[in-house]
């Protein structure tokens, strides 16, 4: 190997480095507020005034601005009394908390927790368990228990998630035509986020998000009002409690959480429950069949690994799991965009 392939290989290799670097410099900028400042002022500000209005330090800030600035998320403009910041588009749309499509949440929730988890992800690749025992010093028996350890971060889970769905539902409830399912159960269906894009894709269904009942309360407080009549609530424990009969069962981002035992157990238990002619539809996100990637599926199925009992699962893996539940036929659909759907029929 020449002098040239070794400084390619070499520079794909800082770039990947360089990635933990990239991320932290976003939540940073995100958790200290420089993109709802840039916005709520309606102007270009020097470093000093964010500086100042933030209670930041000077050179400190001035460094993250311009790091910003390399990666797009911040314009500069230089002017005779020096640079200027500004929030780019991305910046505007996607890092503001105010935007409706802010991913703010789910940045702040990768940054405070996510991270933690992942600096022992060596040890969870020796042990093959989550390490919330090593970053929070809880239980890894119950991941749900863990994750939801205190009412803030239940609250900064459920809007992450809402936040996930605000960009991404109205890809997976359109991959079929779920229009002849009126009755749908939303099986942790969280802050509602995924309800709510169902009844406006669906208008003539009705939602009823079933989950335990502190995140239903938190729900009913901070993320569905009453005035949304096609969205109702279940209280309970699914893999505990029975499940009431629908139509449609929708299971967002769950059986990745779980291993193939207990998602079977699931299974069995919706479709024993699932009307004649009713169906469950899965939102994943689907590996490709030899696994080779996409990458981001990749690093998800590394995540469940150092925060659940799950992993990513192919297109056939989802499907003998429901076909071991009696479903029948199944339909698989890529959206092309982070989340895909499968949908099994009784």
């Amino acid at each position: 190997m020449g002098s040239t392939e070794d400084l390619d290989y070499a520079q794909i290799i800082m770039q990947y480095s360089n990635g933990f670097l990239i991320s932290k410099v976003m939540f940073t900028a995100c958790e200290l507020g420089v993109f709802d400042l840039l916005l709520e002022s309606g102007k270009p500000l020097s470093s000093d005034a964010i500086a100042a209005c933030l209670g930041a330090n000077t050179m400190g800030m001035e460094k993250l601005l311009d790091a910003c600035v390399g990666l797009k998320l911040l314009a500069v403009e230089m002017t005779q009394e020096g640079a200027l910041y500004r929030n780019t588009e991305i910046s505007n749309i996607y890092l503001t908390k105010s935007s409706p499509k802010s991913q703010y949440h789910i940045m702040m929730y990768y940054s405070n927790t996510v991270y933690l988890c992942w600096q022992y992800l060596a040890d969870a690749v020796r042990e093959g368990r989550n390490q919330y025992e090593r970053a929070f010093g809880i239980s890894s028996k119950d991941p749900f228990g863990a994750m939801y350890r205190s009412d803030e971060e239940m609250l900064k889970f459920m809007a992450g998630q809402n936040s996930v769905w605000t960009i991404c539902g109205r890809d997976v409830l359109a991959a079929f035509d779920l229009s002849p399912f009126v009755q749908i159960y939303d099986l942790g269906g969280g802050g509602g986020a995924l309800a709510r894009e169902c009844v406006s894709l669906y208008p003539n269904s009705t939602v009823t998000i079933y989950d335990l009942p502190k995140v239903v309360q938190v729900a009913k407080e901070q993320f569905v009002s009453p005035e949304e009549r096609q969205i109702a609530f279940h209280e309970g424990d699914f893999f505990i409690d029975s499940i009431p009969e629908a139509e449609l069962y929708i299971l967002s981002k769950i059986l990745h959480d779980w291993d193939d035992d207990k998602c079977k157990q699931l299974l069995a238990k919706i479709y024993k429950a699932c009307k004649p002619g009713g169906g469950v539809l899965l939102v994943e996100s689907l590996l490709n069949e030899d696994k080779s990637g996409p990458v981001e599926t990749q690093l998800y199925s590394i995540n469940m690994l150092v925060q659940t009992e799950g992993k990513e699962r192919t297109a056939a893996e989802y499907s003998e799991l429901l076909e071991a539940a009696g479903f029948g036929v199944i339909q698989v659909k890529r959206t092309g965009k982070l989340y895909d759907a499968v949908l099994g029929r009784k």
